[in-house]
């Protein structure tokens, strides 16, 4: 069976990550990205180099409406999908609770929640034997701040990736006998530029003493989670979170 994989927010980090490995073990690879085209098409030539057929398609995952022609595009382009990873998010600058106004948490949960639960939706419709389908594998990027909780920095990005920790639980017992695995994956500190937006670039490095292991990780080390959960080497894992934090 083709295997086609949808990367959400895949120009940069832990996306791209995902989708130049993806490539180099045999997908068809869509690079979703928001604004940065270059960047998008920075990963589409490396998976290319690798031998796999990449494409990038704009999208902001936060609209129904461009999810569906997301899907739509990659239905013409590169076939009926088989994987999916969720990893598109957004956090904003670090702050209190009490500061925060409703439309920053709106942003956050828009992209964070709500875009992971419409791409779900769209990929359980293609690859569910309900459907005809041939099944799939659906892996969500939460994060270790779903347990820590990011006090005084990003509570509602905390929060936000709790929801999709339960997204993975509910959706992979919905979906189970139909040929679907669902799982996530929580990074805990890694070197990508999340961290700028958030208003900090050197967060990694001022945390990096509180991690067991002592430094942070890199892209291509939540990646290489990720292929696992995606392959066949994992096809009685559902349901399941796999931390790659260094032991916080």
């Amino acid at each position: 069976m083709p295997k086609v994989l949808i990367v959400t927010g895949a120009g940069r980090g832990i996306g791209a990550a995902v989708a130049r490995l993806a490539a180099a073990d045999g997908y068809a690879v869509c690079v979703n990205y928001l604004s940065n085209r270059a960047a998008a098409a920075n990963v589409v030539a490396a998976a290319a180099a690798s031998g796999a057929t990449a494409v990038a398609f704009r999208a902001d995952v936060s609209h129904e409406e461009e999810v569906m022609r997301l899907f739509e595009h990659v239905d013409s382009t590169l076939g009926r999908v088989t994987a999916l990873v969720n990893n598109a998010g957004i956090l904003e600058k670090q702050c209190r609770v009490e500061d925060m106004d409703s439309a920053r948490i709106q942003r956050v949960l828009s992209t964070n929640v709500l875009g992971a639960f419409i791409c779900s939706r769209e990929a359980v419709r293609r690859m569910s034997t309900r459907h005809g389908g041939r099944g799939g594998a659906i892996v969500n990027i939460s994060s270790r701040a779903a347990q820590l909780g990011s006090p005084g920095e990003y509570v509602d990005y905390a929060a936000s990736k709790a929801a999709l920790e339960t997204l993975t639980v509910g959706l992979a017992r919905e979906v189970a006998a139909e040929g679907i695995r669902v799982n996530s994956v929580s990074p805990g500190h890694i070197y990508t530029d999340i961290h700028a937006r958030g208003g900090e670039p050197g967060r990694v490095d001022r945390l990096k003493d509180s991690i067991p292991m002592k430094r942070g990780g890199t892209a291509e080390e939540v990646a290489g989670a990720v292929l696992w959960l995606l392959s066949e080497q994992a096809s009685y894992t559902t349901g399941a979170t796999i931390d790659v934090s260094g032991g916080r």
